[in-house]
């Protein structure tokens, strides 16, 4: 059909005529209502994003000298943040000469990963920070 021809029909239907596939031969061209379809393309994307399942990132925060108390609550408190689904961040925190025992607070936080009884997986290694190091955990997919 001759592009004026559609225009015309369009416009008498009080409809819009949209280019649907240009670089065909000759180009595709559709009669529709062009504020409809956007309105429903938008509550179908929205529609979308609801059913998405976001994932929070939680935090354990300790230190070398932590009790073996509060490191029992902290591993606690991980295993219910796992258990949720959600993904965990473990930091071991260094202040002023603590900074001189890496070594330590790296097999620390090891441990502290070790007797976690929830089975997960390693999202982001063991890393260096300016004041410490941190492990990026999450719930191993089943």
């Amino acid at each position: 059909m001759e592009t004026a021809q559609a225009l015309a029909l369009a416009k008498e239907k009080e409809l819009d005529l949209v280019e649907i596939s240009p670089k065909a031969n000759p180009p595709v061209c559709k009669i529709m209502d062009w504020g409809k379809f956007q309105y429903l393309q938008a509550k179908k994307e929205k529609e979308a994003r609801k059913k998405q399942k976001k994932v929070d990132m939680k935090g354990v925060r300790f230190r070398l000298a932590t009790s073996e108390n509060d490191l029992r609550f902290k591993l606690n408190q991980t295993k219910r943040f796992l258990e949720k689904g959600h993904k965990v961040r473990v930091e071991i925190l260094l202040r002023g000469r603590e900074k001189a025992f890496a070594k330590d607070a790296q097999e620390s936080l090891r441990n502290f990963i070790d007797k976690i009884d929830f089975p997960i997986k390693i999202e982001q290694a063991i890393q260096r920070q300016f004041n410490g190091f941190n492990v990026i955990i999450a719930p191993e997919q089943r």
